[in-house]
């Protein structure tokens, strides 16, 4: 079977969050969206536990590994062990302003490197078959204009990759903390247009603020692909409509209720290998934001999963709040 690789609409990479477990469940929400695992660090894979890191269930492709590294020669490595693994697309980390990523002179700190980052992208298309791409800021700390963003991307695309996300804000990698670095800088989208128009030939996707889908609508006249982070996370529904609205295909689920029932043997059988059902029902808590009944359903997740021992039978009971509710108001 191919696999679609579109970057029309995907889902971001989320340290802490988008895990194994939560890319599962978004699959049941869409299937055309493009998935993005954590960022994991070229260090981890090849000195760590690789299976803790790279495993990812079948259901989840179109499937892309985030890599955070700065070494030619360990990102082509790794580039190889994701397609070793069985991914769809290798991606290297230029845009994460963590003070841990700055220390191993990586991610956001690459953009003042633009030549390094070629000869990574170089090094990592010769060891793998794999579409390699970059994500980036428009830029950090001193790039204070467009035209430093555009001789970025440029050596980079010589090198070969043909894909660009951009998330649409600088990165302050002294005086702002990461969750600062994702809301304090201003977004500037039209530099992200001007830069699809300057490279026609390359696939340029937006990220950065996007909340609806009619914003990705506006967005996708100017650009090849957009990319959601805490707004799929957050308000997990939202994606129940995407591959309608943007795809034109039919949406995988109708009913909320529907996706929890398709979720349940997936609990189970994650259970039964050892899994904690918190590990699991955390990515589901937004899942009926703005529905009668989702305090509740959160509220008992939130304080049931966690136990020792829980099982599916604390996500059943949950969704029976949400009934619950749903009744009253009828019945009122």
């Amino acid at each position: 079977m191919t696999i679609d690789t579109s970057h029309r609409f995907c889902i971001a990479p989320m340290m802490d969050w988008s895990d194994h477990h939560c890319r599962f469940f978004w699959r049941l929400l869409t299937r055309r969206a493009l998935l993005y695992t954590e960022m994991v660090t070229t260090g981890a894979l090849l000195h760590g536990d690789r299976e803790r890191f790279l495993h990812f269930n079948a259901e989840e492709h179109p499937v892309a590994l985030q890599l955070g590294g700065c070494d030619p020669t360990d990102l082509a490595r790794c580039a190889r062990f994701a397609q070793d693994w069985g991914y769809d697309e290798v991606n290297l980390n230029c845009g994460c302003p963590s003070d841990r990523v700055q220390s191993g002179a990586f991610g956001a700190a690459l953009m003042a490197k633009p030549a390094l980052v070629a000869d990574c992208v170089r090094a990592m298309r010769d060891a793998c078959d794999l579409p390699v791409t970059v994500k980036h800021r428009i830029g950090i700390d001193h790039m204070e204009c467009y035209g430093q963003m555009a001789e970025f991307v440029a050596p980079i695309a010589a090198a070969g990759c043909e894909v660009f996300i951009v998330h649409a804000r600088k990165a302050w990698l002294e005086g702002l903390s990461p969750k600062e670095n994702r809301e304090i800088p201003p977004l500037h989208y039209p530099w992200v247009y001007r830069l699809k128009r300057d490279f026609p030939d390359l696939t340029i996707v937006i990220n950065g603020g996007i909340e609806s889908l009619a914003q990705c609508r506006e967005h996708l006249a100017h650009v090849d692909g957009v990319m959601l982070g805490r707004e799929a996370y957050q308000n997990p529904w939202l994606l129940a409509r995407v591959d309608s609205e943007l795809f034109g295909a039919g949406d995988p689920a109708r009913e909320r209720d529907e996706v929890v029932a398709r979720l349940l043997p997936y609990i189970e059988a994650q259970l039964a290998g050892g899994a904690r059902l918190n590990h699991i029902t955390r990515h589901i808590l937004g899942l009926y934001q703005g529905v009668p009944g989702a305090r509740r359903f959160r509220r008992h997740l939130s304080e049931n999963a966690y136990r020792e021992g829980a099982t599916a039978q604390v996500l059943r009971d949950a969704l029976a709040q949400v009934g619950a509710v749903a009744q009253g108001s009828s019945a009122a």
